[in-house]
């Protein structure tokens, strides 16, 4: 299996999404943002495809550190989103070929519920 293509998708006011595909047809999510940064974020996403296109989706420590420590410059938020949100869709694409959630690949569940809070920004109308 190999990375064939990663899609990003900016979405208003603030997210980003990636998409990382393989020719197997399988896929995975991430989120790549450093609010108020989506485009600049996206465009490092961009550049690091260079490193992943044509790369085995499961090498994701290989591939990892081939993304943080191939360029001069290492660091900072908008790079480090960058290869969060990359590292995100990669283990996301490995649960979904392996039929597993991520937190058996990671070492299992740690708790049976956990507390919530969600927010989208938006603001309520009425209908």
């Amino acid at each position: 299996m190999k990375i064939t293509k990663l899609k990003t998708w900016q979405v208003p006011p603030r997210w980003l999404f990636l998409k990382i595909e393989t020719d197997e047809g399988c896929y995975g999510w991430g989120e790549p943002v450093v609010e108020g940064r989506a485009a600049t974020v996206e465009a490092a996403v961009h550049e690091l495809s260079d490193y992943l296109i044509g790369q085995d989706p499961h090498r994701i420590e290989h591939l990892w550190n081939m993304m943080y420590r191939a360029g001069f410059y290492r660091g900072g938020p908008i790079l480090m989103s960058a290869i969060a949100g990359i590292d995100q869709a990669l283990w996301d694409l490995k649960g979904r070929d392996l039929g597993v959630p991520v937190h058996q690949l990671l070492g299992g569940a740690v708790r049976d519920k956990m507390r919530m809070y969600a927010w989208t920004g938006a603001t309520a109308q009425a209908t």
